[in-house]
């Protein structure tokens, strides 16, 4: 019963700072389309991509691929769902290393790590070649993949801080 407990816990603080840092990086990619006119990665995109797997992991590339039904909020909640995902290993690796993982360098070294799915999973499913080796603009492409998972970590950070403010820890 008490592993149980402490993983509904671990679990519910893992789904809140996900969502916290997930929604800093979307804030942070609002403001550059908002007052620079830079446009993130299309999340409807990754929708697209999660409702192909049932027939192809690989495309060559998704932009040409036929949309889907309801891809934009399917891409939307996996893009939710990774933040959590990452999130609760972010907090797994702090635990098992024997202490928190709260600190500022932590988490921003922990969001740059994360830039490996973007680069070696996502862009070569969607044709963009690993790293986005096949975009017309692969280091544009790559700036902004570091960016933001960069602000991913920061918003782990924050997340952790403001959690912890409120009087929850794990």
């Amino acid at each position: 019963m008490l592993f149980s407990s402490h993983f509904n816990f671990f679990m519910s603080y893992a789904i809140a700072i996900g969502i916290g840092a997930t929604l800093f990086m979307d804030l942070y990619s609002y403001t550059l389309k908002r007052v620079f006119q830079v446009h993130s990665l299309d999340y409807a995109l990754v929708g697209r991509w999660v409702l192909y797997l049932d027939r192809q992991l690989r495309h060559d590339n998704i932009v040409q691929s036929p949309r889907m039904r309801h891809e934009t909020p399917v891409g939307w909640v996996c893009h939710y769902i990774i933040g959590v995902v990452f999130s609760a290993i972010f907090l797994f690796l702090g635990q098992l290393m024997g202490g928190s993982a709260e600190g500022f360098a932590t988490s921003v070294m922990f969001g740059l790590i994360t830039v490996a799915f973007p680069f070696f999973i996502m862009q070569p499913s969607f044709g963009f070649g690993i790293a986005a080796s096949k975009t017309p603009s692969p280091y544009v492409a790559r700036l902004k993949s570091v960016t933001a998972h960069i602000m991913f970590g920061i918003g782990i950070y924050l997340s952790i801080l403001i959690l912890t403010s409120l009087g929850f820890e794990i």
